[in-house]
């Protein structure tokens, strides 16, 4: 049910707009106001999915209301009523964040065809705002021990910038939960997060998945085909197991990273990217390095801010919170009731060997859950989790 607010001083105007409006749909929820500051003080204590309002008002015209408002409820939908002289103040609104103008008188298709289109879009900016937060949901950095706090901190500093990030650490810590949470803080979180993994991608194919090729490069190439840079532009791609990458791969990234530029495998056209660059590695690039397996000049292109995820054997302390957590997802994904661990059944789990990481925790606690009982006492943990 939507809600809408019509600020008019004209009280002829206001009624003729409120008619219009219970008229085309008896579910919207109507409100008026008589001028702008009455208006604004509605808004106020309201959240309203769209506002008509007049730009030529006393105490507050449209323009201060429409710029106040979107400081306090920047999602609030805005159409601006205009006189005929007032044209070149609409368009200024709308350069403020106004959805559209429509003139006086208003025409009655206009103006309805206006408000449906509104009321759509801002029902598709909110869903896709909550279907954004399920996704971040799922990249949640579990924990709150020394390692993962200093994580967390450096993250909330650097995301907002474009400086490239090297995370390591080893295999199942949640590299890639990092990665995830740098793009999801930072400025390009609307545009999208491209990921490779380089240890999957054959290395003769791996410069094409980058960078695209052209038809005819090669043999299967039948048709020219974007890389992953290309679809990643404005927003971020994210480089796994960037250790694995081929030592002539490694020479175009770096190129790309200098120059902002890339070509298609068999084109010698450059296109021009906006790309940032996450990468993440559980080899040890400095060995790689000496061992002429790994450029020098990449990793120091790529390590402007290096992260790294310590093991779970190293925050042992977080292993109670990734239970809980891990427990309620899989109760929500299977349907099921969430199962309660035992306290000797929790320090039992702290106390293994998790050379899996948190990948392996997650899959003792669905294992855990699917056997034991009601509440998973510390025998079932000896009897089902596969550890000792």
């Amino acid at each position: 049910m939507s809600k809408i607010l019509v600020i008019e001083d004209e009280a002829a105007i206001r009624r003729v707009l409120l008619k219009i409006l219970s008229e085309e749909n008896d579910t919207y929820q109507l409100d008026e106001a008589g001028d702008g500051a009455e208006g604004l003080e509605k808004i106020k204590d309201n959240d309203y999915d769209l506002v008509l309002c007049d730009i030529k008002m006393p105490k507050k015209d449209g323009v201060e209301v429409l710029e106040e408002a979107k400081k306090i409820k920047p999602e609030t939908a805005f159409v601006m009523i205009s006189g005929h002289g007032d044209i070149d103040t609409a368009v200024n609104a709308m350069r403020l964040g106004a959805f559209d103008f429509i003139s006086k008188p208003p025409d009655l298709n206009r103006l309805l065809n206006t408000v449906r289109i509104a009321l759509d879009t801002k029902t598709l900016v909110t869903e896709n705002k909550r279907l954004r937060k399920k996704v971040s949901k799922n990249y949640q950095i579990i924990g709150d021990s020394e390692g993962i706090s200093k994580i967390k901190e450096i993250i909330e500093k650097v995301a907002p910038t474009d400086a490239r990030v090297l995370i390591t650490g080893s295999n199942g810590t949640g590299k890639e939960l990092v990665a995830h949470q740098l793009h999801e803080q930072s400025s390009r979180s609307k545009s999208p997060m491209i990921e490779v993994n380089c240890a999957a991608i054959p290395a003769e194919l791996i410069e094409s998945e980058l960078f695209g090729h052209v038809k005819g490069a090669f043999t299967s190439a039948v048709k020219d085909r974007a890389g992953k840079f290309e679809a990643a532009n404005n927003g971020t791609i994210f480089l796994d197991e960037i250790g694995d990458m081929s030592l002539a791969a490694q020479a175009k990234v770096l190129r790309a990273l200098q120059e902002n530029k890339i070509s298609r495998v068999g084109s010698d056209k450059d296109i021009k990217v906006n790309v940032r660059v996450v990468a993440a590695t559980n080899k040890n690039l400095r060995k790689e390095i000496e061992e002429g397996r790994f450029r020098e000049d990449l990793y120091h292109r790529l390590a402007v801010i290096l992260i790294e995820v310590p093991s779970l054997n190293d925050r042992r302390d977080d292993v109670p919170l990734l239970i809980n957590h891990f427990t309620k997802k899989i109760a929500e994904e299977q349907g099921a009731p969430v199962k309660v661990f035992s306290e000797e059944a929790v320090e039992l789990l702290k106390g293994f060997d998790w050379t899996g990481n948190i990948r392996e925790l997650r899959n003792v606690i669905e294992r855990l859950i699917i056997l034991g009982g009601n509440e998973i006492s510390a025998g079932d943990v000896e009897l089902f989790s596969g550890k000792s």
